[in-house]
């Protein structure tokens, strides 16, 4: 994937291809800038003294860095290795990764609308990227909400190409919470009241609502949606039928919801 802008900025983290390894420092070249190379000096190579570079850098080695600086009038750009950590690293490549796959879904649909790629970016990329922030994020929220792309303002047969592709290509992203039910019914029958004031916390729209015992009186209460605030919101939804079926009976509930790490 090109990156539209000519250069990175001064703390983006990169994704960088090392082409020529010496004792001072190793050059990459960056893979998201077309023909831009960097420089890593062997102090920015990993923490402490390093001994020999080659221990942490090769030839053909894929790597992330953080930039330092840029000079745009000498092209200059001055990397580190050693503050990128490997949360980060794993962040920014499958970032990575996403853009490459969303650059072919791009070309996918510039086929199908019969258009070039230089056409396919001009008229549906570039004002994707401007709705959506990133590429890979329009094609995967048009899997969730395919009218969002009436904001764009493309053309029918360019959302129309999109939807089809995205749905295609694209696993709508979900994100699971849970927490912990504690309900009591002192009557004979009670348990079949829990039961039934249970069911009713599944019946939330179209969501994935996954309720099972745990241990007397505790019950666990998982919700799966496809982001964390539609999540919250059944959740919610989902605990207030069942209080209000439990209740009804002569039961009582506690709610505790789990902290996400």
């Amino acid at each position: 994937m090109v990156h539209k802008a000519e250069f990175p900025e001064v703390g983006d983290l990169v994704v960088c291809s090392v082409s020529n390894v010496k004792n001072f420092g190793a050059f990459c070249n960056l893979d998201e800038y077309e023909g831009k190379e960097g420089f890593i000096h062997v102090r920015d190579v990993a923490t402490g003294w390093v001994k020999y570079i080659r221990d942490h850098v090769r030839e053909g080695q894929k790597i992330v860095c953080k930039v330092l600086a840029v000079d745009l009038d000498r092209g200059h750009i001055d990397l580190s290795l050693k503050q990128v950590n490997e949360h980060q690293k794993r962040e920014k490549v499958q970032e990575w990764k996403n853009e490459k796959k969303a650059d072919k879904l791009l070309e996918i649909v510039s086929n199908k609308v019969g258009k070039s790629m230089e056409e396919a970016w001009a008229e549906a990329g570039e004002r994707l990227i401007e709705e959506y922030g990133t590429l890979y994020n329009a094609f995967e929220q048009v899997t969730i909400a395919p009218e969002s792309l009436k904001e764009a303002g493309l053309d029918k047969k360019w959302s129309a190409a999109v939807v089809e592709v995205a749905k295609e290509n694209i696993q709508a992203p979900i994100v699971t919470i849970d927490g912990t039910l504690e309900i009591t019914n002192p009557k004979g029958d009670g348990i079949d009241h829990v039961k039934t004031a249970l069911a009713a916390g599944k019946d939330v729209d179209d969501t994935a609502i996954d309720i099972h015992y745990i241990g007397a009186p505790r019950y666990r209460i998982t919700v799966a949606a496809t982001d964390y605030k539609e999540a919250e919101q059944e959740m919610k939804a989902a605990v207030q039928k069942i209080t209000v079926a439990v209740e009804k009976t002569g039961g009582s509930l506690s709610f505790k919801r789990k902290e996400e790490k």
